[in-house]
């Protein structure tokens, strides 16, 4: 048994559309950007969400897309039960992982770093 939470959704843009996306869905979602220094990422706070919510440069990669991030108290155990879902690992990185869902789309799993963690994830795995 382990614990999981949906943290958050990011929105994937290339380069060059990285600034016009981040000020869309800041404006879109009546929320503040705020960089991550030393990230690719525009954490875009305050915004009318449950999930946080933010954007990032994915260099070159022309597609853009959504990806979301979950928690989990579990890597491993995490992982498995996501394959036994039809999850596939597409890399991992020491302290998380990013795998595709059975269509291709992308998330990742991480650590649990959120306050809310202990007060909203999910017992899973049995």
């Amino acid at each position: 048994m382990h614990r999981i939470m949906l943290r958050e959704v990011i929105i994937d843009a290339p380069s060059a559309d990285i600034d016009a996306v981040t000020s869309f869905w800041a404006a879109a979602l009546a929320a503040t950007p705020h960089p991550v220094p030393g990230e690719p990422y525009v954490a875009l706070r305050g915004a009318a969400s449950l999930p946080q919510v933010a954007t990032q440069d994915i260099g070159d990669d022309p597609v853009p897309r959504f990806h979301l991030d979950i928690e989990t108290d579990d890597l491993e155990a995490e992982i498995a039960r996501l394959e036994g879902l039809g999850a596939t690992v597409r890399a991992r990185f020491g302290t998380y992982a990013v795998l595709t869902d059975p269509v291709g789309l992308l998330f990742c799993l991480l650590p649990p770093e959120s306050e809310e963690f202990a007060l909203r994830s999910a017992t899973v795995g049995g």
